[in-house]
């Protein structure tokens, strides 16, 4: 059931008027049960086979964390811990790693024996669950914060079981921690008028980051120059480079803000999720403003578990790269999104490092000094800056989205080519691609106007501007709904 059609849209209202009337109706609690089976069947609709799969680890997970908080001997807790980051990996590793690992196995055995490689269906795991990557990161998560301490067990099943399955986050996050989602379950919800202005606004936007940026950029330019780069100019693969960049973060930037409304029009509130990562001066800056709750969760349950910088430099540097790493396997069973990890990892190992010799050699005071005085170099300083991480991210989003590393060199074999015709690129496709990227450098004052202008203007004016973002929508749409691009994961 993807956010960009019409059949979410009815979902949606009628799980909005059912919530509601509730509340109204019969309290706090039948609508919680109602939320809760609706997210189920939410995720049913999606494959109702693995529907006991995440009540099943969701369950698990709320036994072990209660069980941690009573046992008082250390050892007892450490296993229990152990069992339940066993369980949820296992569980993610099986449906998501298994066809990846057994298909190096048969790589490898061919190597050494010369057979050729093979795979029967029979040992594949057809198809994983939609969104596992999320939603065993967020139990996993609250299992391991009561662990630390810093979360008491939550004393409800049903609102625990919802916590994990609500359905705006459930199959592309964001992922959302337990000590932000939980304690809103437990308040009588509320929907001012303002929450209900910014959840449609926020719905809009994100409908026109994905059908209008995101899908025609995709379908127009990056598919097709991806697939063949080898039939376009040097120009036209760069487009179709800096197209990807766009339609990527317009795609789950575009998700993520429909989340977050469809949540506030439910009286719940997500964290941020995205701000503005193409205006990003380093590498550590761009996973300061790139998917924050990932970036986070993998920053408080990897980095700083294996060490984070508490260490020698060079610990810092290995911790950055498993870290990043992991990431990048996270996001899927291939050595491409492993190396693209790597350049990640990399790169903001490069990162630290030069900031750390910008730092000693700040130490004296006269430099102290001159770093505080205005320059006339600062702001083109900056603006190298963020042209030069935006390349490199880009560099890497080349083997995040090839199917192999084969493609990716010839995607980078053509752009060596420097030849610069483009039949491929009309007025439009370039507007498209501008807007999208240009989106980055809209002042956040600006923005926050237009918001707060949309959320106090009156209903009538409200439901004009949704209608005519509703036509433009129907225009801009293929024929059939694209799945957004993180649903992958």
């Amino acid at each position: 059931m993807l956010f960009n059609t019409l059949r979410y849209a009815e979902f949606f209202a009628a799980v909005f008027v059912g919530s509601w009337a509730l509340v109204r109706i019969a309290g706090v609690w039948p609508r919680l049960v109602f939320l809760l089976l609706v997210s189920y069947g939410f995720y049913a609709a999606w494959d109702w086979r693995y529907l006991p799969l995440i009540f099943a680890s969701s369950t698990v997970d709320f036994l072990l964390a209660r069980a941690i908080a009573r046992e008082t001997r250390p050892r007892a807790r450490r296993a229990m811990l152990i069992a339940t980051v066993a369980l949820n990996l296992g569980f993610l590793g099986f449906f998501k790693y298994w066809n990846f690992a057994i298909e190096n196995v048969a790589a490898l055995r061919a190597l050494l024996t010369g057979e050729p490689a093979s795979v029967g269906h029979a040992f594949r795991v057809l198809l994983p669950p939609v969104g596992i990557s999320f939603f065993t990161f967020e139990s996993m998560s609250y299992v391991i914060d009561v662990y630390r301490g810093e979360l008491p067990p939550h004393k409800s099943y049903p609102r625990y079981l919802l916590f994990v399955a609500f359905f705006p986050h459930l199959v592309a996050g964001p992922i959302v921690r337990p000590r932000d989602l939980l304690p809103q379950f437990e308040r009588a919800p509320s929907l001012t008028r303002e929450q209900g202005g910014e959840g449609l606004f926020l719905i809009a936007i994100g409908l026109v980051k994905k059908v209008v940026l995101s899908d025609q950029l995709a379908l127009n330019l990056v598919d097709r120059v991806f697939e063949r780069p080898e039939n376009y100019s040097a120009l036209e693969v760069l487009a179709g480079v800096y197209g990807y960049a766009a339609q990527i973060y317009c795609d789950f930037s575009g998700y993520t803000d429909i989340a977050i409304g469809s949540a506030l029009l439910l009286g719940v509130r997500f964290p941020k999720n995205f701000d503005a990562p193409y205006k990003a001066r380093n590498l550590a800056d761009f996973w300061r403003r790139w998917h924050i709750s990932l970036s986070t969760w993998l920053r408080d349950y990897l980095y700083i578990p294996l060490g984070g910088n508490r260490g020698s430099e060079l610990a810092t540097y290995r911790n950055l790269m498993i870290t990043m790493l992991l990431g990048g396997l996270w996001h899927g069973a291939s050595w491409n999104f492993v190396f693209w990890g790597f350049l990640h990892g990399l790169g903001l190992a490069a990162t630290r490092a030069f900031q750390r010799a910008v730092q000693r050699r700040g130490g004296r005071g006269e430099d102290r000094e001159a770093a505080a005085r205005p320059s006339p170099l600062r702001f083109p300083l900056h603006a190298l800056c963020v042209l030069l991480t935006f390349h490199y991210v880009c560099l890497a989003w080349i083997f995040f989205r090839v199917p192999s590393f084969s493609q990716a060199v010839l995607i980078l074999r053509q752009i060596g080519t420097l030849t610069t015709f483009h039949p491929n690129l009309p007025p439009v496709l370039v507007a498209l691609l501008g807007v999208a990227l240009a989106s980055h450098y809209v002042p956040e004052r600006l923005y926050e106007r237009v918001r707060a202008g949309f959320i106090v203007a009156p209903a009538p004016v409200q439901g004009a501007l949704l209608f005519l973002v509703a036509i433009g929508l129907h225009e801009a749409a293929s024929a059939a709904a694209v799945p957004f691009v993180y649903f992958q994961f």
